[in-house]
């Protein structure tokens, strides 16, 4: 399996759980991993024959920018589901951070994998 990837996607949502957190919109960064087969788009050199990374961060950044979920966790679920869904990937692996939270630290996050790797 081939992987295509996006790092540090900046996504701006309304995430958290304690009032503070629920004041204002936050950017987070994301990073994914789409398990892909690059083989048909190698050879025929168009970009409707593999996943398309610019697609794939918009859609994403839409999703996250009418969200409002309390917890990262949820977020990353319904991340999960609708590139799993939409894309047809057949495996991905994201990693969800929050810069600054908790205060003391630099960043806290979350990484989940999803479908089947092969």
């Amino acid at each position: 399996m081939d992987i295509i990837f996006i790092r540090e996607l900046r996504i701006e949502t309304l995430v958290g759980v304690y009032p503070w957190e629920r004041q204002a919109r936050r950017n987070l960064l994301l990073d994914l991993d789409l398990g892909a087969d690059i083989r048909p788009a190698a050879a025929s050199d168009r970009l409707a024959d593999t996943l398309d990374y610019q697609a794939v961060a918009q859609r994403i950044a839409a999703l996250a920018a009418a969200s409002d979920f309390q917890l990262l966790e949820t977020l990353a679920e319904r991340i999960a589901e609708l590139l799993l869904r939409e894309f047809a990937a057949p495996w991905l692996r994201l990693t969800l951070r929050k810069p600054g939270v908790p205060p003391e630290a630099r960043e806290a996050g979350i990484v989940i994998e999803r479908g089947d790797r092969g």
